[in-house]
């Protein structure tokens, strides 16, 4: 089979861009929809080439996703004028992080990716946009429904911030129509200015690749979709003068899962959402795309802990929370929603977790390898956007003092009679301002909250723990 990665041309219509890309023979595509964005507009407005260029990185990122079919090639197509030595190293960098776990897991140590062709001979083009005389509009915050989601809108609320909000359906994850009723649940406890939606429709993540060609000895289709979609959102950004868009990504995400003893690397599934990839991602866009956007996490100070901590304030519209990535809202049964319920019957009341999960999480048959997993008994953390070891072990002795049972609580008291918590309770309550790279208007009004919800995390834990 010939293992080229080739990107193909890029259709687009009013509110719609269709990108092709494959490997060899294999064809595949992925088409973003905007609800209010107008595509020729925007090239009237900015150029032509500008958009191009826009258009060819959200492809080229979309792209990644082949490179869990083990291309030899890079074939940059009809879009060879947008290949510079500046891309390269973004597209490497992020396809060496991400795709750590699939290596680890097709046993894969050397594999880097495609190689790249020769870089194109004439000067770099002129594409980076400037709005320095417009006036600012509020910022736009990703939002995907989730706890992360509700406690940085509440954050920003809480702060006189006023913020838009973007919530994006992709194929993956089910019925865009269901996925958005869900967010739009968890917006209605918000005070977004504007919300603004986008339906992405994916053609290779479910395929049966790995089956119909086992000549490809793969498994899994990894995609860098935190990436993605940050590059995805640009045009939005643009049509509507966003100059911040911020994220719900904590300090966890900057840990991995193991590290492999025969590289050396720190295996993370959620690098993507690190602040190294943040610093990576919003420095290319400024210097290359878009020269007045800021990307930046909320919530980059805190751990989970806190979160969870934060969602005490606002209980009630925590019912309107989902996390599950197999079968939204919740299916119960997987380790993102083992690990959120367990926060939950940790920090909130009762009432919380009993209305979201049908069943005792943690007397579940399918969720006891997960916990294990999450409480350090087993050779890696769970593959999935979660916390750490330690997090997990604390919301566990936490559930042990209210009274919690079952067979993951059976296990954890088998392996921790007693657990020491002091260590843990320092490292996860504190709050680290130089950890993330807050903007001064959005920290000026943020920090004090996490600061606050640190000190409120750490009475009800040692009220718990004291008890």
């Amino acid at each position: 089979m010939d293992r080229t990665l080739w990107l193909g041309p890029i259709d687009r219509s009013r509110h719609q861009l269709v990108l092709r890309y494959g490997m060899g023979s294999l064809h595949f595509e992925t088409v973003l929809w905007y609800s209010d964005v107008d595509l020729p507009a925007l090239e009237a407005k900015y150029g032509r080439v500008v958009m191009e260029q826009i258009y060819f990185h959200i492809l080229a990122i979309e792209a990644t996703k082949a490179v869990s079919l083990r291309p030899e090639r890079f074939d940059f197509g009809p879009h060879g004028r947008f290949h510079s030595r500046e891309f390269e190293e973004l597209w490497q960098t992020l396809v060496l992080h991400i795709w750590a776990q699939w290596r680890y897991e097709n046993d894969l140590p050397d594999y880097r990716g495609p190689e790249f062709p020769p870089l194109p001979a004439g000067p770099r083009l002129p594409a980076v946009v400037e709005r320095y005389g417009e006036p600012a509009a509020p910022l736009l915050l990703l939002c995907g429904g989730g706890k992360d989601s509700l406690v940085s809108m509440k954050l920003l609320e809480r702060a006189e911030i006023p913020y838009a909000s973007l919530g994006y359906a992709c194929s993956i994850y089910g019925p865009a129509g269901h996925q958005h009723r869900l967010i739009d649940g968890l917006l209605d406890h918000g005070r977004p200015t504007v919300r603004h939606r986008q339906w992405i429709s994916d053609s290779l993540v479910d395929a049966p690749v790995a089956s119909l060609y086992p000549e490809l000895e793969i498994t899994g289709i990894t995609a860098a979709e935190t990436p993605a979609s940050i590059f995805g959102l640009l045009p939005l950004a643009l049509q509507h003068g966003y100059r911040q868009v911020a994220v719900g990504h904590e300090r966890s995400a900057n840990v991995g899962n193991l590290v492999w003893e025969a590289t050396g690397e720190d295996v993370n599934h959620q690098w993507g959402k690190s602040f190294a990839a943040e610093q990576l991602i919003g420095a290319y866009l400024r210097r290359h795309l878009v020269a007045d956007l800021t990307y930046f996490s909320l919530l980059q100070p805190i751990y989970d802990v806190v979160i969870f901590n934060l969602l005490r304030r606002d209980r009630d519209a925590a019912l309107a929370t989902h996390s599950c990535n197999l079968q939204k809202p919740w299916c119960g049964r997987c380790p993102k929603c083992a690990y959120v319920g367990l926060g939950y019957l940790a920090y909130l009341p009762p009432e919380v977790p009993e209305a979201l999960f049908a069943e005792n999480l943690l007397d579940r048959e399918e969720n006891l390898l997960f916990y294990r997993q999450m409480l350090g008994l087993e050779e890696h953390t769970p593959f999935e956007c979660i916390g750490q070891i330690d997090e997990a072990r604390l919301a566990f002795e936490l559930c042990r003092r209210r009274g919690l049972t079952g067979r993951a609580m059976n296990a954890y008291s088998a392996a921790f009679p007693r657990l020491e918590t002091g260590p843990i309770l320092e490292k996860y309550l504190e709050v680290a301002p130089d950890a993330g790279a807050l903007p001064e208007g959005v920290a000026q009004g943020v920090l004090p909250q996490l600061e606050a919800g640190a000190r409120e995390a750490e009475s009800y834990i040692r009220g718990l723990l004291e008890g």
